[in-house]
């Protein structure tokens, strides 16, 4: 699933090309993604300009100028992607929006996990999608003492607690591994005992490991592509992710049989044991 570097990648470069344009075509091409996709949205969106391209955790926030916001999640293998000529529609090609300087977008999304809706923008904090998301991890606000109270009292492992949405919004498997990593902190250690100075330690390694991650347009390992159609490149430096029984980078923990791989709740979490307490 994409997580939040390759969402923002994508918020990017629709930002880019969508802002200030206005939507002169919006096409269903099927009634339902995850969910049903609003009746009237060639009605809604026809005529409108985009204001703003935002994101909250892993959702996409496209702002339009009469107060509405379509909100827009990738799921398992949704793609956002971008044409001046645009192919014909291919059977995965669920959404199309046209502009009046002639881009055009394509919601494609085989598996179809993705859903897009329409919301009013007054009132997005308490959407159902959006209102119970935690710490906004690239926010100024995201630091050690943010990150030790969403923590406090949890009896969970850290791995999982970075996982919970309601903790940190936006952090998936990958990334969770990687920031534990940097933070050289076991994904194992109980969430409501890190400590003041690891939780700012983890707060460091998270916005570090998530800025390096959209600056190489995030990680492509199945099905994420830029709205450009590029491959993100970031899984070419995971420090640990997919990398069981090799060493992790400047260690010499590949003489203890390297980076080694554990299951936690049902999600597969890499780590490297002589550096990570």
């Amino acid at each position: 699933m994409p997580e939040l570097p390759e969402v923002e990648t994508v918020r990017r470069a629709l930002a880019a090309r969508l802002v200030g344009r206005r939507l002169t075509s919006a096409a269903a091409r099927r009634g339902d993604l995850r969910t049903a996709l609003p009746r009237d949205l060639a009605a809604r969106l026809v005529g409108r300009t985009v204001t703003e391209v935002g994101r909250r955790a892993k959702y996409l926030l496209i702002g339009l100028d009469d107060g509405a916001t379509v909100i827009a999640h990738l799921g398992m293998s949704g793609r956002m992607l971008l044409y001046r000529d645009p192919p014909p529609p291919g059977a995965h090609d669920h959404v199309i929006l046209g502009t009046a300087d002639g881009t055009h977008v394509y919601f494609n999304d085989a598996r179809r996990f993705g859903l897009l809706t329409i919301a009013d923008s007054k009132r997005l904090a308490r959407h159902p999608l959006l209102k119970d998301l935690g710490l906004e991890p690239l926010a100024a606000g995201f630091t050690g003492a943010t990150l030790a109270a969403a923590l406090a009292g949890r009896k969970t492992a850290i791995k999982a607690a970075l996982l919970d949405q309601a903790t940190v919004a936006g952090i998936g498997n990958i990334y969770a591994c990687e920031a534990l990593f940097g933070a050289r902190i076991s994904p194992r250690r109980q969430a409501g005992k890190l400590g003041p100075a690891r939780c700012a330690k983890l707060a460091r390694a998270i916005k570090d490991v998530l800025v390096r991650a959209i600056a190489a347009g995030g990680a492509t390992l199945r099905d994420h592509r830029q709205p450009d159609g590029a491959l993100g490149y970031f899984q070419h430096d995971f420090a640990v992710y997919g990398r069981a029984g090799l060493p992790c980078p400047g260690c010499d923990c590949g003489d203890a049989g390297g980076i080694r791989r554990i299951v936690q709740g049902a999600r597969a979490t890499f780590y490297c044991p002589r550096r990570q307490r």
